[in-house]
């Protein structure tokens, strides 16, 4: 559960047993229902102009002319996660630009579950994940915490495109027409996003250096990454809704020792 939680989370979320956070941190109806004007103004394809031409082709494709800028998403979830072998789990998450994001599951352990949630606000993350609600599972905080979840924000919020049209990001050209860079000007650490592409524009796949521990022991930088398959358009954005992420992403590595989250996104909604 350690290694699992440090990247992603797990959960099904009942409303009536919703999880408080510390240090004061919303909800996930708090982070989806704050007020602070959202969104903001419509997608203008003639802003693209000066951004990269493989970052102007995958935004054009995913973002329809006059969509609003949203700023915050909120997923329902199912899949996979690997806790010593593959178990089954529900999620809700919110991710809102300019705050952070709160993930909460509940996986299935044979006749019990374990329950909790993954968070970073404002820069700052933490885990809590308990056996039949009461008995600690895993429980993290700390700055090697913090440093972690903020490159999970961001590597996240590709999940909402019309975030990644603004001042704080950083489009870069990459290598080709189907690879491009970014980097998000977020609380915490920042780290650079390698995206690629396919022939026919859609993300493939998302990629960085995150700070983590998979092993144990020291954090470290370690290469995390995601794959991304299948798409669905809501509201004006094309979404994907299909992912496989782990540790040592891109090296030989990732698929025994690195691999141990797959999920399919449900229901989706911006705002």
């Amino acid at each position: 559960m350690i290694r699992a939680g440090a990247a992603f989370a797990l959960a099904r979320v009942h409303e009536a047993d919703d999880i408080r956070l510390v240090h004061a941190t919303p909800s996930l109806d708090e982070l989806w229902q704050a007020d602070d004007h959202l969104p903001l103004g419509h997608f203008d394809p003639a802003t693209l102009a000066n951004f990269p031409r493989v970052a102007r082709r995958w935004l054009q494709r995913v973002i329809e002319p006059g969509t609003p800028l949203y700023r915050a998403i909120r997923l329902r979830m199912h899949g996979e996660i690997k806790l010593g072998r593959w178990r089954e789990f529900e999620a809700e998450q919110v991710i809102r630009w300019g705050r952070g994001l709160v993930w909460q599951a509940e996986v299935a352990f044979g006749p019990f579950a374990v329950r909790g949630h993954d968070a970073v606000i404002d820069g700052v993350g933490e885990m809590d994940w308990r056996l039949l609600r009461l008995i600690p599972v895993m429980v993290g905080r700390g700055p090697d915490i913090d440093r972690s979840a903020a490159a999970r924000f961001e590597l996240e919020s590709v999940l909402l495109p019309t975030v990644l049209l603004g001042d704080e990001v950083e489009w870069l050209a990459g290598d080709d027409d189907r690879h491009a860079r970014l980097r998000m000007h977020v609380p915490g650490d920042a780290a650079e996003l390698s995206l690629r592409f396919t022939d026919a524009g859609a993300l493939a796949e998302c990629s960085c250096l995150r700070w983590g521990n998979p092993e144990g022991g020291e954090h470290r930088f370690v290469p995390f990454g995601g794959l991304w398959t299948g798409e669905r358009r809501v509201q004006g954005c094309l979404i994907g809704t299909h992912m496989r992420a782990g540790w040592y992403f891109g090296t030989p590595r990732y698929a025994d020792e690195g691999e141990f989250f797959r999920a399919t996104i449900d229901a989706l909604e911006l705002r």
